[in-house]
């Protein structure tokens, strides 16, 4: 099984060049991490046009640079509303902020300079959503606005009952779907780039596909602790210590201090079946169990589909959903906290919380380490819509990657005088 052909790059900017963002702590050299602040960064993000990263302090503020002119950023604060979420509009001109306890939805145009409100945004998760064309946006409120193209009540509505109900965009109700009911239901939902399918993730640990002809179930996807089906490509990740020849050592010079110990790598290996894949006990006294299917996405040619059982929290299983079948699982040493497809190819990026980021594509997977002083201990990610580069995001910096392919390594390799 070969690897994914792709190279990861990671620089502090464009074309290859150091990369300065006005109100860092120090200027970032090629390679390195961008240090933004000592304080907690909550999110960081890309303008679809390429052209504006976007960095989040929650409680504080946001800060905006342009990633082809860097000597050009701006600063947007809250005030005394505080911040609890930001994020751009698909045209990469407008950010809209989420203020404490939710009391509005504060939007900014970079073009025009201007200031829109949305009052009483309901606070729950996935609460704002755009149609993929940038047309519509749909929003969670608690009360009525006057902006709006239609506005509905959501009928039928009890806790413990596994309910989901398809809306058209004048308010038509089309569809409703129960799998059971009386126990904790649904947990996750995504839909397909296509339209043509509704992946329904539940807490009984499947996920349901829904077809949008009839709105009735096709399929279920469960998720066992033990793989045995020889035809499932099973990828456990294996630390790998780094190989070093007597030749390669260096001794510093007297009175130098010792430098750090080279940071351990690890590498995909084929395990044979049966495979038992690591499981978590679950709480289930308690608020917010961890059960249940709590990440799924479908690839940008609704070829794939990716989820995690929270009760089996360090794998991945990638679904083929043409022939509706399991394709491959990825075991991580560590617990996955989130990934993302590339929005042009089915290629999947993984972080587990480590110094790592995790690539799988049908070719295979692999395993890159983020390079920097210490730890960059990778909590989030996000792809540009071109799909070259992504944003990682650790507690207090952020690390642009850009992914090379082959046929454009040696061009790389010798704009940066020959260092990968």
């Amino acid at each position: 099984m070969k690897s994914p052909r792709s190279v990861a790059y990671f620089y502090s900017g464009t074309q290859y060049q150091p990369f300065i963002m006005k109100g860092c702590k120090t200027p970032c050299a090629i390679g390195s991490p961008l240090v933004l602040s000592q304080l907690s960064v909550g999110e960081a993000s890309l303008s679809g046009a390429d052209e504006f990263a976007l960095v989040c302090f929650f409680l504080l503020s946001i800060q905006v640079w342009s990633l082809e002119q860097p000597e050009w950023h701006c600063k947007i604060d809250e005030g005394s509303a505080g911040l609890v979420a930001s994020c751009w509009s698909p045209d990469g001109r407008h950010i809209l902020n989420t203020t404490e306890f939710h009391l509005r939805i504060t939007v900014w145009s970079l073009c025009t300079k201007s200031v829109s409100y949305i009052k009483y945004p309901k606070a729950c998760l996935q609460g704002i959503t755009f149609t993929r064309d940038g047309r519509y946006m749909a929003l969670a409120e608690r009360r009525d606005c006057k902006d709006y193209v239609s506005i509905f009540v959501c009928s039928d509505w009890q806790l413990l009952r596994y309910k989901i109900l398809l809306y058209s965009l004048d308010g038509r109700l089309l569809s409703a779907y129960s799998a059971y009911e009386w126990s904790l239901g649904i947990k996750s939902v995504a839909w397909s780039p296509s339209s043509q399918f509704l992946a329904v993730g539940s807490y009984d640990g499947k996920v349901r596909i829904l077809n949008h002809v009839t709105w009735k179930m096709i399929t279920e996807f469960g998720h066992p602790a033990t793989i045995n089906n020889p035809k499932i490509v099973v990828y456990k990740e294996a630390e790998k210590s780094p190989q070093l020849g007597l030749g390669c050592l260096s001794f510093p010079p007297p009175g130098a201090g010792a430098g750090p110990l080279p940071s351990s790598e690890s590498k995909y290996e084929i395990a044979s079946v049966p495979v038992s894949l690591q499981t978590l006990k679950p709480v289930t006294d308690r608020a917010n169990p961890k059960i249940g299917i709590g990440m799924l996405a479908f690839s940008p040619d609704s070829y794939f589909l990716a989820t995690r059982n929270d009760n089996i929290p360090n794998a991945v299983w990638v679904w083929d959903i043409q022939k509706l079948r399991l394709f491959a699982v990825l075991e991580q040493l560590s617990p996955v906290r989130t990934f993302q497809w590339d929005p042009q190819q089915p290629r999947l990026a993984i972080c587990t919380g480590g110094s790592r980021l995790y690539l799988w594509s049908p070719a295979g997977c692999m395993s890159v380490q983020v390079p920097g002083e210490g730890d960059f201990a990778v909590l989030s990610l996000c792809w540009h819509l071109s799909g070259d580069s992504m944003a990682l995001l650790s507690k207090d910096h952020v690390c642009l990657c850009f992914l090379e392919t082959e046929a454009s390594v040696s061009t790389a390799c010798r704009q940066l005088g020959g260092h990968t």
